[in-house]
């Protein structure tokens, strides 16, 4: 397999091809490709004056505009890879992940970087001059850095090279993925959500990127129209983001990209029968996508191995077999987990099949090998999960709960909620005596943990259910059942009543009281992305997802929304 073309350069020679086409509408701005060639260049040179050079690394740090578009490309062609540091993260684990990364610098859009203790920060204006030279890397340089949820309670740092992501783009092309000739892609993936690399495959093979915005992806009827309005043809979704635009979005003729979790039976069958939806699946550590098809017949699968993937299906004892581990080898695998050498080698591991020396990756993802050849999903070999797209290590949520003082132990599981909705609950023995509630569990969850992260729901036990060996027995753990709506007081004041509005709509009731809890209602961090959207259209307040973690009761979050709008700090 030949060495495929580094994006960079795909990238330089769309530039010079289609100069005045459009390549980024974002938000706040729009740039053809002349446009974003100049501003890359030129923040790629400023990153070089500052001593970035092949083989560092560099924070992004951007919410959803221009500067979140430019930034990956510019560290690219200054010859670094970059780290994707989301500002709605708390700043715990913002910290953490720059420390964890020896990062260079930061380029951020955002004065919230408190978290990057003393190095430097480029903001979108800080550009360099004209005249820069590309650098040019090797096909084993790094291209990014980014954190999944790991299993010690520290999350890992997930290096891939620029080869893989020239492979991965090649590789997508090649199974039609990708189809040729000019699209109009529309994305939603965060910066943190490996997902997200391809965007930047697409618009370095000359497609137009429309960024959505938070507003855009969560509310159906500004999503509708702002495809409608740039005559999109693609967008991609995780199945439980499709599932939310549905309703408005079915039997468009929109070509559908779907992955980051397994697509129901029946939503699989609903879209065999009448969208042009692709199946997308693979680990962060294996860049991206390792195998992809169509969504078509009667049952979900994963299709076939991409072209730069060899997949095996393994027993404990690295022999073949039609039902076991799935192993993924071959161009696509990561370099490892960055700065920690035994957490690597358990995970990469000599490849037994091929003769130069390369290695595998174990998914830990159980699998079999059907009649016509594609790969049927049956579970994970371990306890990871998937919440609305994103890998969650229970370890992780489980040692936050154990740091409180008043938790004796906790166990983090999937579960269903009372409206049917997939969502993340703890189940904790409390010490004895103590009186812990629900947001103060919330609260110190959210305090390092991203939102996806945090629980939605909690459930006291006196201790926890085990197996005969001694271990938890997560299928003994008991449901999540309704919270009540007891009587209580009605929303009182503008902003009360507006907020009341918002989280009987978005979470399907038919009214809401002051003093209630917004997840213990069911909601989430893609309903809660919803409710700060919402806010922001009908007042004009400007509020981070994260503080409705901060802010869960009613009133609470009222009270603070009422703080920003008289000039409080957010």
């Amino acid at each position: 397999m030949a060495e495929p073309q580094d994006l960079v350069a795909r990238f330089l020679a769309t530039a010079a091809e289609v100069p005045d086409r459009i390549a980024i509408h974002a938000p706040d701005a729009s740039l053809t490709f002349a446009e974003l060639s100049e501003r890359t260049a030129r923040l790629a040179g400023r990153l070089r004056a500052l001593g970035v050079g092949r083989g560092d690394r560099v924070g992004i740090s951007a919410r959803r505009g221009v500067h979140w578009a430019v930034a990956p490309l510019a560290v690219w062609r200054a010859g670094a890879a970059y780290v994707p540091l989301d500002p709605a993260y708390p700043d715990d684990r913002l910290a953490f992940v720059a420390a964890d990364t020896r990062l260079r610098a930061v380029v951020s859009d955002t004065d919230a970087v408190a978290w990057a203790d003393g190095l430097p920060v480029l903001g979108p204006d800080e550009l360099g001059a004209d005249g820069f030279d590309d650098v040019v890397p090797g096909a084993l340089d790094p291209a990014y850095v980014i954190h999944t949820s790991g299993s010690t309670g520290r999350p890992k740092g997930v290096e891939v090279t620029r080869g893989a992501v020239s492979a991965l783009a090649e590789a997508l092309e090649e199974r039609g993925v990708y189809p040729a000739g000019h699209r109009v892609v529309g994305w939603n993936a965060s910066l943190s959500f490996d997902a997200s690399v391809q965007q930047w495959i697409r618009v370095c093979r000359g497609d137009t990127l429309v960024l959505l915005s938070d507003d855009d992806r969560t509310d159906p009827a500004r999503l509708v129209a702002l495809l409608d309005e740039h005559a999109v043809t693609e967008v991609d979704f995780t199945p439980s983001h499709w599932e939310l635009v549905a309703p408005r979005l079915r039997g468009r003729g929109l070509r559908l990209l779907l992955g980051g979790e397994p697509i129901p039976q029946r939503m699989w069958q609903s879209l065999a029968e009448g969208e042009d939806a692709w199946n997308l699946y693979g680990p962060t550590e294996c860049t991206v996508d390792a195998t992809a098809t169509p969504v078509a017949g009667p049952a979900p699968h994963l299709g076939e191995p991409l072209a730069h993937v060899r997949a095996y299906v393994l027993d404990e004892a690295l022999t073949p077999v039609g039902t076991g581990e799935l192993y993924l080898a071959g161009p696509a695998v990561a370099v490892g987990y960055a700065g920690r050498p035994g957490l690597t080698a358990e995970r990469f591991v000599a490849d037994p099949f091929a003769a130069d020396g390369s290695r595998m990756y174990r998914t830990g993802d159980k699998v079999r090998h059907r009649p016509d050849g594609t790969l049927g999903f049956l579970g994970r070999t371990d306890r990871q999960i998937k919440v609305r797209g994103f890998r969650v290590e229970p370890g992780e949520v489980e040692d936050r709960l154990r740091e409180h003082p008043e938790v004796t132990t906790a166990v983090a599981a999937l579960r269903t909620g009372p409206d049917g909705d997939t969502l993340l609950a703890a189940y904790c023995v409390i010490a004895p005596d103590a009186e812990v509630s629900d947001d103060e569990l919330r609260t110190h969850c959210a305090a390092t943990l991203p939102g996806h992260v945090v629980p939605s729901a909690f459930v006291r036990l006196q201790a926890l259910p085990l197996t005969p060996g001694g271990k938890v027995d997560t299928a003994a753990l008991p449901d999540v059942t309704a919270v009540a709506t007891a009587a209580g007081r009605a929303p009182e004041g503008e902003l009360e009543q507006l907020i009341a509005e918002v989280w009987a709509e978005v979470l399907g009731r038919d009214s809401v009281h002051a003093d209630e809890n917004f997840f213990a209602l069911g909601g989430h961090s893609l309903v809660a992305l919803r409710v700060v959207s919402r806010l922001k259209r009908a007042t004009g307040i400007v509020l981070p997802t994260k503080d409705v973690y901060r802010f869960p009761r009613l009133s609470d979050l009222a009270r603070h929304a009422e703080s920003v709008r008289a000039g409080g700090a957010a």
